[in-house]
């Protein structure tokens, strides 16, 4: 199957996950997975949440922002990384993650596949 993200109409998620301001993805769902190309203009994120019943590959195209993320084992354990264009990300199942555009230029963009396990 191909997936051509420009046929796919935008969604516009205000706050998406608890974050700051808006975030834009053409999303594929096929009832249990979804695929989508996102964008986070600056300042934008995609707040914590956790995957309890998947997992989540992303792979950055455009842009440099954070990513948060908490383990199961030890909640009080937060880790913040540096993302950029090139970066490939993975949140395993049971985990939380956050994404933030933290350029003040730049949209972030970013192809995501959230596949239920």
């Amino acid at each position: 199957m191909i997936i051509n993200f420009d046929k796919i109409d935008i969604s516009v998620l205000p706050n998406f996950k608890g974050g700051e301001k808006d975030f834009a993805a053409n999303m594929f769902f096929d009832g249990t997975n979804r695929i989508f190309k996102g964008r986070l203009i600056p300042g934008a994120s995609i707040g914590l949440h956790c995957h309890d019943d998947s997992c989540e590959v992303i792979f950055i195209l455009e842009g440099s922002g954070t990513l948060t993320e908490v383990s199961p084992d030890d909640p009080d354990m937060v880790s913040i990384s540096d993302v950029k264009a090139g970066d490939c990300l993975y949140c395993p199942k049971g985990f939380s993650h956050s994404l933030k555009n933290t350029s003040h230029d730049d949209d972030l963009v970013f192809y995501a596949t959230v596949a239920r396990q």
